[in-house]
Order: structure tokens, then C-alpha cells, then sequence
């Protein structure tokens, strides 16, 4: 279930909104996404897998994490976001804007005003 979204890591790029199949997410009024529908979440990390950044933190728990849990705390968890991307083959994440990135929905984003 989503845990944790890093706003020091998060690009604003709105990637896990529009990649997470139960809408789990809205943007917040900073830009960054907001885990508003946390019950909806179905634990199938496409929003951890496709975000550029690895600012997000699937637990792999089929309910929330339980409080004072490890699996909710940014800084216990520094070495885990991008592990599900690692695992599956994807790679590190991207560095934003960089040529070498074609998602055009992230690239979009980060060239279009806000």
C-alpha cells in the first residue's frame, strides 16, 4: 500500500497521478501528489515503477502500515525508494529533463509553465 510520498525527491511531474489505476492520488495545491485515497490503493506499485525520481514508497502490505512503522518514515526508508524499479529491471531513476528520458508526459511537465 503507498506509504510515502518524498517531497524532497518529488518533481511535481504528476506521473504517479495519471499511472495509478485507482486514483489514489490528488495534486496538491503545492504540486505535489497527496495520498488521498490511501484504502483504494491495490498494492500494485505502478506509481512507484513509473515515477522518474523515486519519490514514492509502496509497503508491501495489503492495508496501511501500522503507526510508528517503519515503512512510514521517509528517513528509515532513504535506501528503499527505487527498490521495486531495481527489482523489476527498470533501473535507477532519471534525472529530470535529461535527454536520455522519453516518457513525454514527465518531459512535458517539466518544460511546461506551472
Amino acid at each position: 500500500m503507498i506509504e510515502v510520498v518524498s517531497a524532497e525527491r518529488c518533481v511535481k511531474c504528476d506521473v504517479c497521478v495519471k499511472v495509478c489505476p485507482t486514483d489514489v492520488f490528488d495534486r496538491g495545491a503545492d504540486g505535489l501528489p497527496v495520498i488521498a485515497r490511501q484504502s483504494d490503493c491495490q498494492s500494485c506499485f505502478m506509481c512507484e515503477a513509473h515515477c522518474p525520481t523515486d519519490a514514492l514508497y509502496v509497503a508491501p502490505f495489503s492495508g496501511p502500515a501500522p503507526d510508528g512503522s517503519p515503512h512510514t518514515d521517509e528517513a528509515a526508508l532513504a535506501d528503499a525508494f527505487g527498490e521495486y524499479r531495481r527489482i523489476v529491471g527498470w533501473g535507477r531513476g532519471r534525472t529530470p529533463g535529461s535527454r536520455a528520458d522519453s516518457n513525454h508526459i514527465f518531459t512535458e511537465r517539466i518544460r511546461s509553465p506551472r
